[in-house]
């Protein structure tokens, strides 16, 4: 038999397998993304209890199976239910949100401890604050950076040609070059998107910030919201992912 691996690990989502087991996803902080099966989860009243619920922070047990892509799911041991997540719907909403970008990024047994690291602190942030824009934008923008996707605002991703340098306002988001194309380079992409200066430094202002927990520089509203759009653009790009939980955080009342 094979031996019993154990990580802390977050519960990305769980769904019904049969009568009474369930599949269950996590992000481990040390072997990536760990998909399981959890026998008897949807009876069990000792070994399951109230530790496959999604967001939760876990003390994971589980062996590989041979010939399976499914790892058994030995134990789970829950370290913070985050139980404040769930008072409200905008709470709810958000740590959805964190959950579903962050899985888009993760991997099959791909470690990457920052992910997971990203997403624990993110998820303790909301659980203890009210979620906002500046926030989501300070989340997003680090995400794709530790996903090695950190998007170029300071010059055309094509020509050079520093921002500084041309008139502001002629400038548009291109997903594909991942970054800025100015006027003249932005004809070879129609896809790309229009970006106002004011939305523009707000990223870079953003981007610059060290850590997602920082909230308390304030930023203009529609210019956060603009900018956002098309980090969300952005990231649908790069995981060929449509965002499930996007349409029902739009619908939260985010400041």
């Amino acid at each position: 038999m094979r031996s019993i691996l154990i990580t802390p690990a977050i519960v990305l989502r769980s769904w019904a397998f049969g009568e009474s087991d369930k599949i269950v996803s996590f992000l481990t902080a040390t072997y990536g993304k760990v998909t399981g099966i959890a026998k008897g989860a949807k009876r069990s009243r000792r070994r399951f209890v109230n530790t496959l619920e999604p967001f939760s922070l876990v003390q994971l047990s589980f062996r590989d199976r041979p010939h399976s892509t499914l790892a058994f799911i030995h134990a789970c041991d829950l370290i913070r239910p985050h139980k404040n997540l769930t008072t409200s719907l905008e709470k709810i909403a958000c740590a959805s949100y964190l959950t579903e970008i962050t899985d888009a990024f993760a991997s099959e047994r791909q470690e990457s401890r920052s992910l997971f690291d990203h997403l624990r602190e993110g998820l303790i942030w909301v659980e203890h604050r009210v979620p906002s824009h500046s926030f989501l934008a300070r989340y997003e923008l680090q995400l794709l950076r530790l996903a090695g996707y950190q998007p170029g605002w300071e010059s055309c991703r094509r020509c050079r040609k520093a921002r500084v340098e041309d008139a502001p306002g002629h400038w548009l988001f291109s997903a594909r070059d991942g970054g800025l194309l100015c006027a003249g380079c932005s004809a070879l992409r129609k896809e790309a998107i229009p970006l106002s200066s004011e939305a523009i430094d707000v990223l870079v202002l953003v981007q610059r910030a060290n850590t997602v927990l920082d909230d308390r520089q304030s930023f203009p509203s529609a210019a956060l919201i603009e900018g956002r759009s098309v980090l969300r653009h952005f990231i649908q790009f790069q995981t060929s992912r449509e965002l499930k939980s996007a349409s029902f955080l739009d619908a939260s009342s985010l400041t």
